[in-house]
């Protein structure tokens, strides 16, 4: 008999679950994500899921890991100051893909180096500017990012690159090309940058976690879900935590194939901070051909096609000021929800709140509080961003009794970005306890800053919402129609053939939302989505019955559907795949691009079937080192040839190899 402990850190909740030889939940349980140590929170959610199963942490035969820690951030914009080492590309190439942008003004090397699409040196690595610049940054930064020209074809700048820095500042170091066996410089550039930018995030939570299941007694070996779903070894996920990105919603995928055994439908995943749409196509998702999606940036990580949009229980709700009825937004940033801070420092949030409701006309920063987040490392911050973080010291304070000039609204931002600091405000969960449907945390708190935020004025001059409950109820509907259309932009998306048109235009378009309404006049128009919808999350209760209406199609709530990625985490396959390239630089000369440079045959089948075993061997050994068993290895050949003077001529060859098995699980 094996029992399988599922784990899920998610923004707001850790969940734990037990299942008994694949088949049968016999414990679920959740706590809150303790962000200063998450550890804590996995501790109190795996207690908590062994002793209500009445199972001891011995029998644990494997431990699994999802998270929404990297996605979260990443739609946040939080994370470590890094350093891009950017070689032989130009600097027009920083605008390419929203690079630049994902900078965020953190140092970058232009460096002379790189390869051509042959794989041969197009200039030499410039190594004495690139010590400088290592020797320059290394106390200022978290990591490095590498990504050199045609890496892809042939990495030795990037490995030599990668080698210098660890030499010089012993830092983490993200390349480009072990990310990605794909062209696109400056799009793998960015995948880099946000891999190392992660590094310290994931690295924390994973050794954390160990150390937890340890003291809990719990022995077996800890695998952690990546992007599209598929399992890895916990020292793979820290080395590449990029590929972890979307690994929680992957895992609700799988949780939800496993739980209802639906085989066509779409999967919506609510969470504290995002809320993540998928297709749920023959029983499998769906992968991005294009690579994972996470709020602006486009990655080149595999990973379930998923659209995730910055909506969820705690995001935060903004009060839009123009036209005359007024109304609010919701996302894409997170919020500690009034109700939860109230539980942690009553005292604190209840007399400003209080304060707050005396004053005769409404505050900016009325319902609003902020406190440091413990145990962060400070690399690269200014000294406004340190005299604001010694003024908040380590307890809870009034966000107005803190900001004591507008300037300092920008650098709140750049701590909160970095995940130094964490500010609380009104979200969707407070409406949900102000109107009875949560009861987790302090109903009263919510009660309170909802009433403040009612007491804001439109452009009519009238207050946005007459009572509490008003007001909670807008922020509901506001929620139900950004989720609704979020299903319909997925759908757009995935539909076949296509609609012309972007996906979120026609997903807003009248004629779509009439339909939905049942228009009846000269014209009867219909509309709605021609699948059920899958209701994830631990929220998923409170808020889905109302979308599913909205977009009429029927909503399946699944039990267990709180604790879905935790489900996934555990009943995921092991599978690594492995991509490579044979070029033909000349006529009867094709070019294997290898890890340690390109091999040169004369023979098309000599090299392809070298580059088939290399990528066999490789995708086999990273299956078994993450831990899978019983492996077994498939591989496809895509070879393009064109036409040149009435016969067939061979351009290149790209061949994936796939290993996958189960996970080992240890024997008691």
């Amino acid at each position: 008999m094996a029992y399988l402990l599922g784990v899920d850190t998610g923004g707001t909740y850790t969940d734990a679950v037990l299942i008994r030889d694949e088949t049968v939940v016999v414990g679920a349980a959740k706590a809150l994500t303790t962000r200063a140590d998450l550890a804590i929170g996995v501790g109190n959610a795996v207690r908590s899921v062994l002793a209500q199963a009445g199972i001891e942490a011995a029998q644990v035969s494997l431990a699994s890991l999802s998270t929404t820690l990297a996605t979260n951030a990443l739609v946040e914009g939080q994370g470590g100051r890094i350093g891009l080492i950017y070689i032989g590309f130009k600097e027009r190439d920083l605008q390419t893909h929203g690079l630049a942008d994902a900078l965020k003004g953190d140092p970058c090397l232009l460096l002379d180096g790189g390869h051509n699409h042959a794989g041969s040196e197009a200039q030499p690595l410039d190594e004495p500017r690139l010590t400088t610049f290592l020797e320059t940054h290394r106390s200022e930064v978290s990591g490095f990012a590498i990504a050199s020209h045609f890496a892809t074809r042939n990495p030795t700048h990037e490995l030599r690159a990668a080698e210098l820095v660890t030499q010089i500042t012993g830092r983490p170091v993200s390349a480009s090309h072990q990310l990605s066996a794909k062209l696109n410089g400056p799009k793998r550039a960015l995948t880099a940058v946000l891999n190392a930018r992660l590094i310290g995030m994931i690295d924390r939570l994973i050794g954390r976690a160990q150390e937890i299941l340890v003291e809990i007694g719990v022995t077996a070996p800890l695998m952690v879900v990546r992007g599209d779903g598929a399992l890895i070894s916990a020292s793979q996920a820290r080395e590449r935590p990029i590929e972890t990105i979307l690994s929680g919603p992957a895992a609700s995928i799988v949780g939800a194939r496993w739980l209802t055994g639906a085989d066509h439908a779409l999967v919506s995943d609510i969470g504290g901070t995002t809320t993540d749409v998928a297709l749920l196509r023959d029983g499998r998702p769906t992968i991005d051909p294009a690579g994972a999606q996470v709020g602006i940036y486009r990655t080149m990580v595999e990973a379930v096609a998923m659209r995730t949009t910055g909506l969820g229980g705690d995001s935060e709700v903004h009060f839009r000021t123009e036209g005359l009825q007024g109304g609010v937004t919701l996302g894409p940033k997170r919020l500690l929800p009034v109700s939860l801070v109230a539980v942690d420092d009553p005292e604190v949030v209840h007399q400003a709140l209080d304060a707050q409701l005396r004053n005769a006309t409404p505050g900016e920063f009325d319902g609003r509080f902020v406190r440091a987040v413990p145990g962060q490392t400070h690399e690269g911050i200014g000294p406004r961003e340190i005299a604001l973080l010694d003024r908040i010291g380590d307890s809870l304070h009034p966000l107005d009794k803190i900001l004591r000039a507008r300037i300092e609204t920008g650098a709140l931002k750049r701590l909160v970005e970095r995940g130094l600091v964490q500010v609380a405000g009104v979200t969707p969960s407070d409406a949900s306890h102000a109107l009875g449907r949560l009861d987790a945390w302090d109903a009263m708190a919510s009660v309170k800053a909802l009433r403040l935020l009612g007491r804001r004025r439109t452009g009519a001059g009238e207050m946005l919402a007459p009572d509490p409950d008003k007001m909670a109820q807008i922020i509901i509907d506001q929620l139900t129609q950004q989720t609704a259309l979020a299903l319909l932009e997925t759908a757009f998306a995935e539909e076949t053939p296509a609609f012309d048109g972007s996906p979120d235009v026609l997903a807003r378009h009248i004629l779509l939302q009439r339909g939905l309404g049942h228009h009846r006049g000269l014209l009867k128009i219909d509309a709605a989505l021609n699948l059920p919808v899958i209701g994830l999350g631990a929220s998923a209760a409170a808020y889905y019955p109302a979308v599913g209406t909205a977009v009429g199609a029927k909503m399946i709530l699944p039990e267990h559907a709180g604790v879905a990625n935790a489900i996934g985490a555990v009943v995921g396959r092991v599978t690594m795949r492995e991509s490579g390239t044979v070029t033909s630089p000349a006529e009867g000369k094709f070019r294997v691009h290898l890890v340690g440079g390109p091999q040169d045959f004369s023979d098309q089948n000599s090299a392809l079937a070298l580059l088939e075993q290399a990528l066999r061997t490789k995708a086999h050994a990273d299956a078994a080192a993450a831990g899978a068993a019983d492996i077994q290895v498939t591989a496809q050949r895509d070879i393009r040839t064109a036409g040149v003077e009435n016969r067939e001529v061979f351009v290149e060859a790209i061949v994936t190899v796939e290993a996958t098995g189960r996970p080992r699980v240890a024997v008691g």
